[in-house]
């Protein structure tokens, strides 16, 4: 069963910073990509970044140049660099894997529980 838990949200100014991580377990593939979703309320899930197997990463146009994604050697956890947020970015974070990289969500099979950001003007 795979597992994915998602840390490091919190409560920030605008301009500030944060740094996601999300932690997989249960399956042995490296070939799995992974990606970030948000969900702000009253909103639908978006996709915010993502990552393949392989380092190709893509951004949606309302945080490129301001995150960035990454994963770490043995490919089981995954994070998040926010840098310059904005109140707009305020949502629950998500982090999804499945076999193909992109920022759709019907891309990606399993995913965590989430964790909150906030982002105060």
């Amino acid at each position: 069963q795979v597992q994915l838990v998602e840390s490091g949200g919190g409560s920030v100014q605008a301009g500030g910073s944060l740094r996601l991580s999300c932690a997989a377990s249960g399956y042995t593939s490296s070939s799995y990509c992974m990606g970030w979703f948000r969900q702000a309320p009253g909103e639908e899930r978006e996709g915010v970044a993502a990552i393949d197997s392989d380092g190709s990463t893509s951004y949606a146009d309302s945080v490129q140049g301001r995150f960035s994604i990454s994963r770490d050697g043995a490919k089981k956890t995954m994070f998040l660099q926010m840098n310059s947020l904005k109140p707009e970015d305020s949502a629950m974070y998500y982090c999804a894997a499945g076999l193909y990289e992109g920022l759709g969500e019907n891309l990606y099979d399993y995913w965590g529980q989430g964790t909150q950001v906030t982002v105060s003007s």
